[in-house]
């Protein structure tokens, strides 16, 4: 049996408790009614006996503190919610527990922006990470030696989970019940919980907003010359030029400052443009493409899809409710 540690944060968000508990007690039950040995033993572990969340809208009264759990297998960290400086400052005395525990053979599971309080263990340095698409420019400026891999659902590496934002938690616990339960508990539990199993992206619900809490001035002009002018063929020894800079000069300082190249920056807001055509107008796929200044059809296509893991047309008829009429 493995004993899993849901740790209760302050300012957790609640519901990033509560369904991982549901769901390890379920798959125990799933497995008691087929008159097998459950699989998992579950605690809830804070700092005390009791944590208010929400201002102390609500509280939990925890089954064991971190200064009473000498071992775990797995440490499952909720979501939290507010400013996630602060948050992280709040629950620091979980860190040095959360390190020890993951030194003495424990796999580590974040949920959504619990990626926040993982990556301030400094056990994600050099490995990947996910956590929810809003918060990655603030992720990203906080813990430069952790790469974020944006728009993904799930990474492991190493015994270490993170997943992307929101409900996107409850394919992570999926993953999880299918490694240590196996893959028809994981079934079972999916089709209990009605989550589509195997789900690998968040990108389709990704709204890009370019990262400008930076310094460099001259790059965040350029960052606003690139969403004024969309339409137009932009490149990037134009924007160079503009800005008065060598293209290696200034493709090093866009990078730094905004955590994409330029080219990378120009699609991002091409693309972010042609999505919010889909889903509020009547316009064709080809008349977008023109109005975000794309003129080959195959490399807008291309280009929409590696940002939004969907294709043009299936976008539109996922989030434009005429065209789904």
């Amino acid at each position: 049996m493995k004993h899993v540690a849901i740790i209760i944060p302050f300012e957790a968000v609640p519901s990033a408790i509560v369904d991982p508990r549901y769901m390890f007690t379920a798959v125990n039950q799933f497995l008691l009614n087929a008159g097998k040995e459950p699989a998992f033993d579950v605690k809830l572990v804070g700092i005390s006996k009791q944590v208010l969340l929400n201002n102390g809208a609500f509280s939990v009264n925890t089954d064991i503190t971190i200064d009473e759990l000498e071992k775990t297998d797995l440490v499952v960290i909720p979501a939290l919610s507010g400013d996630m400086k602060s948050m992280v400052e709040l629950n620091a005395d979980f860190i040095p527990w959360i390190v020890r525990q993951y030194k003495n053979g424990a796999e580590v599971a974040s949920l959504c922006l619990g990626a926040f309080l993982l990556a301030s263990t400094g056990l994600l340095n050099g490995k990947s990470c996910s956590t929810h698409w809003l918060f990655a420019n603030e992720f990203r400026s906080m813990f430069p030696e952790v790469t974020l891999t944006e728009g993904t659902i799930i990474t492991e590496e190493e015994g270490l989970y993170s997943s992307g934002g929101a409900s996107s938690y409850w394919n992570l616990l999926l993953h999880i019940i299918e490694k240590y339960a196996g893959r028809e508990m994981s079934i079972m539990a999916a089709k209990f919980f009605a989550i589509e199993i195997d789900r690998k992206s968040q990108s389709p619900f990704v709204m890009f907003n370019g990262q400008k809490k930076h310094e460099d001035e001259p790059i965040k002009q350029a960052q606003e010359f690139i969403e004024k002018n969309y339409t137009d063929k932009l490149s990037v020894d134009d924007l160079a030029d503009k800005f008065a800079m060598g293209r290696r000069h200034f493709e090093r300082r866009f990078k730094k400052a905004t955590s994409n190249s330029p080219a990378e920056y120009v699609q991002r807001v091409k693309i972010e443009a042609a999505k919010k055509q889909l889903e509020n107008t009547a316009k064709n796929i080809n008349e977008v493409m023109y109005e975000v200044g794309y003129s080959d059809a195959k490399a807008f296509r291309i280009a929409f899809k590696k940002i939004t893991g969907m294709s043009p047309i299936d976008y539109k008829h996922k989030y434009n409710r005429q065209a789904a009429a």
